[in-house]
């Protein structure tokens, strides 16, 4: 006598009270959810892989609207900062690599991963007038040796695209070559410091969010002297690879225009302009030696800043 499914299980069942058969029940529910689970991707982390490598790298993407709506997410690259971490933030120009200014391990790694010739000075993304004063002797206010009052109209320029060049003060830390080894070869004071203070609302929320400004170099090939503006691609070649250091962390805020910060040394008697970028050059930067800037272009006189 042949039994349909619904009666042999029945009777299975009858006969084993204390052995329920697994294929005859049904899945519990919460399996069925935990697959979901699983199945559902964070999408602040992705997973990078260069070409060649035969190891994957974790990069922390973090993706937030330009405007700054969405800034409270932040919280975790603070905590990586702090930590010592090294990632690419935007700016009001274009994107740049940053550290913790004060700790020297991830100032090393940063030179690592751009490559950098270790004496190169770079600049420092600052959270208000406050850091400022503070770590450089601030704009000059004129003195009896010529030096030309430019005080009120260069704080007007900030937040702003600029990147001006102060005499450093003693709180600025060493610039200090550990690059290659493990104990410093020379510490030396900062004489200068290129100052910047962007113009950009998840720049800025980050930077309130710290204790210190960060220090900081555009972001280029790695190649080649052109500027990248795509976090994903950025994302994608500073990475670490197989033999190569990478960042730990990109805060996506949107593509942006190839326009580095204008760069103005303000250390010397009259304000000298080394770079001509997205700032606009008012009638107080121009140099005394030029009666107009047009001689001066994009990437402008010598520029010692990364």
């Amino acid at each position: 006598m042949q039994l349909n499914q619904s009666e042999a299980g029945h009777r299975l069942a009858m006969a084993f009270p204390c052995c329920p058969c697994p294929s005859l029940r049904p899945a519990p529910q919460h399996l069925v959810v935990a697959a979901h689970a699983v199945a559902k991707r964070s999408p602040k982390r992705l997973k990078y892989s260069s070409p060649g490598s035969r190891k994957n790298s974790q990069v922390q993407l973090l993706q937030l609207d330009p405007s700054g709506s969405d800034v409270w997410r932040l919280d975790p690259i603070v905590e990586l900062i702090r930590s010592g971490a090294v990632g690419i933030i935007p700016t009001d120009t274009v994107y740049a690599i940053v550290c913790d200014l004060k700790n020297r391990q991830a100032i090393d790694r940063l030179y690592r991963i751009k490559n950098l010739d270790p004496m190169k000075p770079l600049s420092i993304l600052c959270r208000s007038f406050q850091d400022v004063d503070k770590y450089t002797l601030g704009f000059p206010r004129g003195n009896s040796h010529g030096q030309t009052n430019v005080f009120r109209a260069a704080r007007q320029c900030l937040p702003g695209p600029y990147t001006f060049i102060l005499t450093a003060s003693k709180e600025m830390p060493k610039q200090c070559t550990t690059f290659g080894g493990s104990s410093a070869v020379s510490c030396a004071p900062r004489k200068s410091v290129g100052v910047r203070m962007p113009d950009d609302a998840i720049c800025a929320a980050l930077l309130s969010r710290l204790d210190e400004p960060l220090l900081c170099t555009s972001v280029r090939q790695r190649s080649e002297d052109d500027w990248m503006l795509d976090p994903v691609i950025i994302a994608d070649t500073y990475g670490a690879s197989e033999g190569r250091e990478g960042v730990d962390f990109v805060v996506d805020g949107g593509e942006r225009l190839a326009y580095p910060s204008t760069v103005i040394d303000m250390t010397g008697l009259m304000p000298t302009i080394l770079r001509r970028g997205k700032g606009p050059v008012e009638d107080w930067m121009l140099m005394e030696s030029h009666d107009s800037t047009e001689s001066v272009g994009l990437e402008g006189m010598s520029n010692p800043y990364a």
